[in-house]
């Protein structure tokens, strides 16, 4: 399906001393900055934009998936994280798969009902306002935003439209008795059409007065137990009902004295960090800002990093994960010494770290206390499954299909294991002090860290505006299993003088990437404390004021207010 999708205006970064939000959705951004007013914190404020982002944008996002979260504590002036993320069924294991005809040469489709691991954004939801909220907001009146909106509708935004349209038929499914759920007379809404939602509005309610047990038993596991079963899933009550979130220790990397922060494996943002520590090797800035020799560079980085990744990152709970040999300086010096500035390598091979001895929303939040959310929840892959529960008003995720099904695989299924998960929130804090430097991320599957990637160096390397770094041209790396090569995509506004000589050292180079296409590049948001990017010098006191931008390849918008003090 082809539609125009034309890039033709711009935005200024937000600047406000109050409180911030930059989201995907302005109705859902407008709804955080309420709570925020209403004098709830990031954390607060970040729930009920996750809620509402379910209503706005459920081809990405909803409560039938997963999420992670990072916060900063303005008062310790430290990063706690939130692994969200749900496990596989303890029914499920290679062995059943193999007697069913899936295995490594015949994987599980993206659809099938076994690809549905245990929904973890829920109970993350609660954990997150519990663990990190301002306590002068119940969880009810957290959420209560969202549930308007699902039962008064919202008018569907014009990238939403296309990706519900695109994707419609797994809604349409006959084997999908309740897909119908989130369509309008049997088809997708179309943009600006008003679209309701009361069964969310009602799954929303009972999370409100229950809290987790709402979700994961009563009616509404109920339903999500029998709508997989009834499809040839093995997910039950008690895998549900078993379902935790875990507190994870954030990972974290310097670059130039810019300490960056990411969620353990099973996220992928180890790669962020592992690419960081590879690149701060090379003189990033005297390359030039998407120039053929940095693209090149950059682009090398990640596929080394991304072979690693797709090896090493597994759930740490069951395997072990060499995260600390994975982000040695001298490991990843080592990686990057043989990339060669005139060739293009082929190699997919992971390192030896021992030697040395894609559909998702993203959004971040800020309060006047200082304190900043990184928040990513996502059902994976347009609507997941598309498998809709009665009387629930969500679809189920597919984060199941990141399984590898190979018994030697550290990421190979398991029952009650959890896959090797794309979405991965991030922060930035100054090396000296731990400052808070920006709250910032880019969804998009496998392209997500290297979004992180380039919209940092953006601001790290070429003192770009949150706004600026975003809406730069970017680039994307992808291994194709199917003819075993390394595929470069290049977005619309790099100069076909770069594809050329891109193309001359040997990347199978694909450009321009246009209109709706331009979704492969991910959409971010970043928030900024103070104008540190403008100066070679971050560790200056600048100013007191939040700067933010948001992603012109999407629908959304960042959004904030001054505190009565300015301050």
């Amino acid at each position: 399906m082809t539609s125009v999708l034309e890039f033709i205006s711009r935005r200024s970064p937000i600047v406000c001393t109050g409180g911030c939000v930059a989201s995907s959705q302005p109705l859902a951004t407008q709804i955080g900055l309420d709570i925020l007013k209403k004098g709830g914190n990031a954390a607060d404020a970040a729930v009920a934009v996750t809620a509402a982002l379910n209503v706005t944008e459920p081809t990405s996002t909803g409560i039938g998936g997963d999420c992670f979260c990072l916060f900063y504590k303005a008062e310790t002036k430290k990063v706690y994280g939130l692994n969200g993320s749900g496990r596989c069924p303890a029914a499920l294991s290679l062995e059943l798969l193999k007697q069913q005809g899936f295995d490594e040469e015949k994987p599980l489709p993206p659809t099938h009902a076994h690809s549905v691991t245990v929904p973890g954004a829920a109970a993350a939801w609660v954990d997150t306002v519990t663990l990190f909220g301002s306590k002068k907001l119940s969880l009810g009146e957290i959420l209560q935003p969202a549930i308007e909106l699902a039962e008064s509708g919202c008018p569907v935004s014009e990238v939403t439209a296309f990706l519900w349209k695109v994707k419609a038929h797994k809604l349409q499914s006959p084997n999908n008795k309740f897909g119908a759920d989130l369509l309008i007379h049997g088809q997708a809404p179309q943009h600006g059409q008003l679209f309701r939602n009361p069964s969310l509005a009602n799954t929303f309610k009972e999370l409100s007065k229950n809290g987790k047990k709402g979700f994961y038993e009563g009616r509404i596991a109920q339903a999500i137990v029998q709508v997989v079963q009834n499809n040839g899933g093995l997910l039950d009550l008690t895998d549900l009902s078993n379902h935790v979130t875990e507190e994870v220790q954030p990972i974290c990397t310097t670059y130039k004295s810019v300490r960056v922060w990411e969620i353990p494996p099973n996220s992928q943002g180890i790669i962020v960090l592992m690419a960081l520590n590879m690149l701060e090797n090379f003189s990033m800035k005297e390359l030039g800002h998407n120039s053929a020799d940095y693209v090149h560079t950059v682009t090398e980085a990640l596929k080394r990093c991304t072979a690693d990744a797709s090896w090493y990152c597994a759930d740490s709970a069951v395997v072990p994960v060499p995260s600390e040999e994975l982000l040695s300086k001298v490991y990843c010096t080592k990686r990057g010494k043989d990339i060669d500035m005139k060739r293009a390598s082929e190699a997919t091979n992971h390192g030896n770290p021992f030697e040395m001895g894609g559909d998702t929303v993203y959004f971040t939040v800020v309060d006047e206390h200082g304190n900043a959310c990184s928040f990513i929840n996502s059902n994976y892959l347009d609507f997941g499954t598309g498998l809709v529960p009665e009387g629930c008003g969500f679809t189920l995720q597919n984060r199941g299909n990141n399984f590898s099904l190979s018994s030697g695989h550290p990421n190979c299924l398991a029952p009650g294991k959890r896959p090797f998960h794309t979405i991965i929130p991030a922060m930035a804090t100054n090396a000296h002090n731990e400052d808070l430097l920006c709250s910032f991320g880019v969804m998009g599957g496998f392209m997500q860290p290297q979004g992180h990637v380039q919209v940092l160096l953006n601001m790290v390397e070429f003192r770009m505006n949150p706004q600026r770094a975003l809406d730069a041209p970017r680039f994307y790396v992808e291994y194709i299993q199917k003819d075993q090569k390394w595929h470069l995509y290049l977005e619309e506004g790099f100069p076909g003088n770069i594809a050329e000589d891109l193309k001359a050292r040997g990347h199978l180079v694909h450009w321009p990437i246009t209109g709706h296409d331009r979704k492969l590049f991910g959409r971010g948001q970043i928030i900024t404390k103070g104008d540190w990017w403008k100066s070679c010098d971050i560790f200056s006191d600048g100013n007191k004021v939040w700067w933010a931008g948001s992603d012109p390849r999407g629908d959304g918008c960042a959004m904030g207010y001054c505190s009565v003090n300015g301050s």
